[in-house]
């Protein structure tokens, strides 16, 4: 679960970023509560990819955090490989 705690880790680093709009901060904390619920792995996985698709299609999401975003992305895609 170390991967894991890794992902948090980059979407609170997001959450703290001044330059993040508060409302994509909100859908941050929402990923972040998908990641630690009590469901199987798979089910948090795709509920927060999901998620973060939609941040990262938001227009407010500046370039530089949308590449953070597709990191995480690429982070929670090999959680489950």
């Amino acid at each position: 679960m170390d991967d894991m705690m890794n992902i948090l880790a980059a979407l609170s680093e997001l959450q703290e970023d001044d330059t993040v709009p508060k409302n994509i901060k909100s859908r941050l904390n929402e990923v972040c509560n998908a990641l630690q619920t009590e469901d199987d792995l798979k089910l948090r996985v795709d509920k927060a990819l999901q998620l973060l698709d939609e941040i990262a299609d938001d227009s407010n999401v500046k370039p530089y955090t949308r590449s953070q975003l597709w990191n995480v992305v690429s982070m929670l895609e090999s959680v489950c490989n």
